[in-house]
This record gives C-alpha cells, sequence and structure tokens, in this order.
C-alpha cells in the first residue's frame, strides 16, 4: 500500500518535552495516522523533510475524559511517532530569527 506521505504525517508535536529531545537526543516527535506502520512512518519522514532516520518509536495516546458543566465527554485517542534522525541531520519546525 503506497500511500501519500503528507496522509501519514499529520503534524508535529511541540512541547517542552519534545523541543528538549529534538535538542539533546536528535527525536522529532509527530501525529501520525492510527494506521500507520513504523516502515511507512520512516519512508514519510525522510520523504518530507529529506533527512534520515534510524529508529521509530510508536505509542496510542488515549484521549482525555472532559467535562463542560454537567456535560462529560472524551477527547479523541490519536497516534504518536517520536523519530531519532541521523546524527547531523535536523529538522526545524520554527524558524529563528
Amino acid at each position: 500500500m503506497n500511500r501519500d506521505a503528507r496522509s501519514i504525517i499529520l503534524e508535529p508535536v511541540v512541547t517542552e518535552k519534545s523541543t528538549h529531545e529534538r535538542e539533546q537526543k536528535h527525536q522529532v516527535a509527530f501525529v501520525v495516522a492510527r494506521d500507520a506502520t513504523k516502515i511507512e512512518i520512516r519512508n514519510a519522514v525522510e520523504k518530507l523533510f529529506n533527512v534520515g532516520v534510524t529508529a521509530v518509536r510508536t505509542m496510542h495516546v488515549t484521549g482525555k475524559m472532559k467535562r463542560l458543566g454537567r456535560f462529560q465527554g472524551q477527547r479523541a485517542s490519536w497516534k504518536k511517532a517520536i523519530v531519532t534522525l541521523k546524527e547531523g541531520d535536523s529538522i526545524e519546525f520554527f524558524e529563528h530569527t
């Protein structure tokens, strides 16, 4: 199955922890399609950002229970991928000015 890389990599995860991992460990976190495999994620990152990938770790993140007054609901669950880049490669999401 050959899917478009943009349908596999949905958006970057930009948090304090992911920023620290990007700077110290050369790891970048992405929200990915729930049915994407590690091989598809690896190929999509290499194609979109022109970098080398050494490892891919994935996890399912369960949506949190939320309340609004007396109404209760749940946020959607999603899949996260942590991609380790080759030494010397990097992905910058925001330009430093």
